[in-house]
């Protein structure tokens, strides 16, 4: 099959939806954390996180700008100037992907999910107490993507909170030991199953 950018442009926009968001493969699952100015905790489900550097660790995500549609987490992190994210399990992904729905800015995505709310010394913005993985992120900058109305936030984590560390043997993390869940378009889900590790790769 070939298509062209004429051929996609006829698709559907479930079709276009579906196949953009899942032609650069499995993504990891993030939730955002945030609260706003009156301690109203909000969730929410992101694929598009991206490491952008490591010292200083600064992470990257792509989201909406407000626009013409509320935007709860994107009003949160500018505003708080802080946001956390989470990774995500198998044993409750049901709930992860129920924190895409659009829910009122009255409506906390904890409570609806089940999910628990819990906060570090020193950071505003909730974690998932169900996750493994969980790290604090201050805001540092917003790059807007003019051709789409998008925005990449860049964020510094702040702080890192590991459940069980599991390691690859160069240090990173054993994302398939952890149990952390992929996504690939905007409703399936994977796990992740490492089967191979090499030296850094030289001339």
């Amino acid at each position: 099959m070939h298509l062209t950018a004429q051929d996609l442009a006829k698709l559907s926009k479930t079709q276009q939806i579906h196949l953009i968001n899942s032609i650069t493969g499995i993504k990891p699952a993030n939730l955002v954390g945030t609260i706003d100015d009156l301690g109203r905790t909000n969730l929410a489900l992101f694929s598009s996180v991206f490491h952008l550097g490591s010292a200083p660790p600064l992470i990257g995500m792509v989201l909406r700008s407000k626009g013409d549609v509320p935007r709860h987490s994107y009003d949160n992190l500018i505003n708080k100037g802080c946001y956390t994210l989470n990774h995500v399990q198998p044993d409750w992904v049901h709930k992860a992907h129920q924190t895409s729905a659009k829910y009122s800015l009255e409506t906390s995505e904890f409570e609806v999910t089940g999910l628990t709310p819990v906060f570090l010394p020193g950071f505003s913005a909730p974690f998932v107490a169900e996750s493994p993985v969980r790290y604090g992120l201050r805001f540092v900058d917003e790059i807007p993507v003019k051709h789409n109305s998008t925005v990449i936030i860049v964020g510094e984590i702040e702080q890192v909170w590991i459940e069980q560390p599991h390691y690859t043997p160069d240090g990173g993390l054993d994302l398939t030991a952890l149990n952390s869940v992929g996504i690939s378009g905007l409703n399936n889900y994977y796990r992740l199953e490492h089967f191979a590790s090499f030296e850094q790769a030289h001339p």
